[in-house]
């Protein structure tokens, strides 16, 4: 009787969103973009064998990451993890410290010409990263002579700034699913929607559907893997997005185990650049690709050609033509 090996196990699937540094130079001088570079682990990975990837434009997004600056609680859980437990910290507000890295972030964002190239911001409804997206991407300072509501009000939070305006700033949305780990540390817990309304007036909360902070919990600590699997999502909801040029305003796990994904097909050093751990304030440029449609999004620059319509047959598909006709 005649055996048959076992079928192979299917190929793994390709993860429907890639990921890579924006300032990889082809991504600006051929108006497309490189999902991964899917190198070899050599230095010299293109020439042993390693090929770019190609994604037509309007499949991409340009995603900025940041990670809060520094907050009270980073600061003596630094010296002592347990300092993470202390209701002391919830909902950790910036330090003095963590202003100055904002200002500086600020200052970066301003002479690069980012600011003009933000579409939207989005934000975890937490005290430190809201204080650290209005303080990067908020207008200047506020003045009550005008109708329009501050983004943020003076001193809020304890921060001991001044009222921030909403005027000549991409708009600034909060969205749950960016948040740090969820329960059993304080910090991580978020105070009411109405009380974050009053501090953060023209800051946009329409998405966040409970006032209260109904995902935290104080005897559960979301694992790894389930907060991973939110980021994801979250990146997949990006693609539902119409705005190509996104900042993102969240925390240090959350960055860490996403960006953990994304790489493995990349050179060491790529995937480096992409999952590391962000210092305090910290900005990363990336080109996030939608290999699996799960946007919609039709090209604003791609041309039909054919107008007014005329004979376009290339020569080799006059050449294949001819041989079909010579073989039949």
């Amino acid at each position: 009787m005649t055996t048959h090996p076992p079928p192979r196990p299917p190929p793994p699937l390709a993860p429907p969103l890639s990921l890579l540094p924006l300032f990889s130079p082809q991504i600006f001088r051929f108006q497309f973009s490189f999902s991964s570079l899917r190198c070899s682990s050599s230095l010299s990975g293109m020439d042993n064998g390693g090929n770019p990837s190609l994604f037509p434009l309007h499949r991409c997004k340009t995603i900025h990451l940041v990670r809060h600056a520094q907050g009270i609680h980073n600061v003596e859980g630094d010296k002592n993890y347990k300092a993470y437990m202390s209701p002391e910290y919830f909902d950790a507000q910036l330090t003095q410290l963590g202003w100055q890295q904002v200002d500086n972030l600020r200052k970066h964002v301003h002479t690069s010409g980012l600011i003009k190239k933000i579409d939207v911001v989005i934000t975890s409804p937490l005290l430190r990263t809201i204080q650290t997206a209005v303080g990067v991407f908020g207008g200047e300072g506020y003045t009550d002579t005008t109708d329009d509501l501050p983004l943020m009000v003076a001193n809020a939070g304890n921060s001991d700034r001044g009222a921030i305006s909403s005027l000549d700033c991409p708009p600034i949305l909060a969205v749950e699913l960016c948040r740090e780990h969820l329960g059993v540390h304080p910090c991580d817990k978020r105070r009411s929607i109405s009380e974050y309304r009053c501090l953060f007036p023209a800051l946009d909360f329409s998405l966040i559907e409970s006032d209260e902070d109904s995902l935290w919990e104080a005897d559960v600590r979301e694992t790894k893997a389930e907060l991973a699997a939110r980021g994801m999502k979250f990146m997949n909801w990006l693609f539902t997005r119409k705005e190509r040029d996104i900042a993102i305003v969240t925390h240090s796990g959350f960055l860490f185990h996403t960006l953990a994904k994304f790489g493995n097909d990349c050179h060491p050093l790529v995937k480096k650049e992409i999952s590391s751990h962000f210092a305090n304030c910290e900005l990363r440029s990336m080109v996030i690709v939608d290999s699996s449609m799960i946007g919609s999004d039709s090209s604003s620059t791609n041309y039909p050609g054919k107008i007014p319509s005329g004979p376009d047959l290339p020569s080799d598909a006059a050449d294949e033509k001819n041989q079909e006709k010579d073989t039949s």
